[in-house]
């Protein structure tokens, strides 16, 4: 499946992504930012249920000045707010990781609440056009576009990428880079109502075979990038 997945990236489609049996055992409905429209937030929103995030390259991220959100707060600990201290994440607080790859919550600028399906397709789609021009050299300047605390959740992507952490957000980032587009990738966790739990793998695979989604899972891309 990682072929068709990669072509249904390059066409700016939906695809499903799962990470491991071992890991968080949860599928992701996953598009290309810079791709994003409206109904996809509708989509994502009501068909997957959970936080929808852009994930981005690291080194993109390095260059828009995009922190861990982590870091963040320990700095801020560390010099003089004292009540962030037990609260910052540590080793072992994450039960399936050694830590997490949350960055800055942000709105376009344009927007009004930050939070209607129009407003964060266009939050999405413009991190996923700024993140094309940083990758082509440009020098920009994230605060005229951006504005924090915002509606939609940026995350980003371990320097090692999959040599170093093998979640949603690395995984969608490394299937970008297989496919050759843009390193921004707008994913959210696909959540059952009626368990309260995650989607199954299972009713995540019927889910995509109904709607026409090709569904990948994460040791498909890490064996496409090691060969």
């Amino acid at each position: 499946m990682i072929s068709k997945a990669i072509e249904s990236l390059k066409k700016g489609k939906m695809i499903l992504l799962y990470d491991d049996d071992d890991r968080e055992g949860e599928t992701d409905l996953t598009i290309p930012a810079i791709n994003v429209r409206p109904k996809d937030v509708t989509c994502l929103r009501s068909d997957g249920g959970g936080l929808i995030c852009v994930a981005i390259h690291p080194k993109i991220s390095e260059k828009l000045g995009l922190p861990f959100i982590s870091d963040v707060l320990r700095g801020a600990a560390k010099n003089g707010f004292s009540p962030l201290r037990p609260i910052v994440e540590k080793s072992g607080d994450i039960p399936y990781d050694n830590r997490s790859s949350f960055s800055i919550w942000v709105n376009h600028r344009g927007t009004y609440t930050g939070i209607t399906d129009n407003d964060r397709a266009l939050t999405i789609k413009e991190i996923g056009n700024i993140v094309k021009e940083a990758k082509n050299g440009k020098t920009i300047d994230f605060g005229k576009d951006f504005r924090s605390p915002g509606h939609v959740a940026l995350l980003r992507a371990a320097d090692g990428l999959l040599n170093e952490r093998r979640g949603q957000t690395e995984l969608s980032i490394a299937l970008a880079m297989l496919a050759g587009i843009t390193p921004a990738v707008a994913i959210c966790e696909m959540l059952d109502a009626d368990t309260g739990k995650a989607l199954s793998k299972d009713d995540a695979k019927a889910y995509a075979a109904k709607n026409g989604f090709v569904f990948v899972e994460g040791y498909e891309i890490v064996e496409a990038c090691e060969i």
